[in-house]
């Protein structure tokens, strides 16, 4: 039980567990991630904005089939590069997107609740030394 992949693989269900009670029932983690990354920078391109979130092309061709769905975002074509695809938060988006930031931050706060500030520091400085040595390169 303190095989560090047990112990990874508990912590993302715990994740999942408190982003369902916390966060949303119906957005899910990299489908925000995505809301969240056109929040702070509109008018991405579905490259970018994959590569933002770190997600593969075709998870992240399924994030904005959905969210465009929903009505949450729009697309369109680059009208200088038709091979490109524009992606906007829509009104309702942007609304969505600004409910949820409050509760992913009380999500956080009840995952790493049991830490103090170093410890959390430590954590994240621990878990992006993990994911950096082993991304796809």
């Amino acid at each position: 039980m303190q095989h560090p992949g047990h112990l990874l693989r508990r912590a993302v269900q715990v994740m999942n567990l408190l982003w369902d009670v916390e966060v949303s029932h119906a957005i899910t983690s990299p489908q925000f991630a995505a809301l969240n990354a056109l929040y702070a920078e509109p008018n991405l391109d579905q490259r970018s904005l994959g590569q933002r979130v770190s997600l593969d092309r075709s998870t992240m061709a399924e994030v904005v089939s959905r969210l465009s769905t929903r009505g949450l975002i729009r697309t369109q074509r680059d009208s200088k590069d038709g091979r490109r695809k524009t992606i906007t938060l829509t009104t309702r988006g942007l609304h969505a997107v600004q409910h949820l930031i409050p509760r992913t931050h009380a999500m956080t706060d009840r995952l790493v609740g049991p830490l103090d500030a170093s410890q959390r520091d430590e954590l994240l400085r621990l878990l992006t030394a993990v994911v950096k040595a082993n991304e796809r390169r």
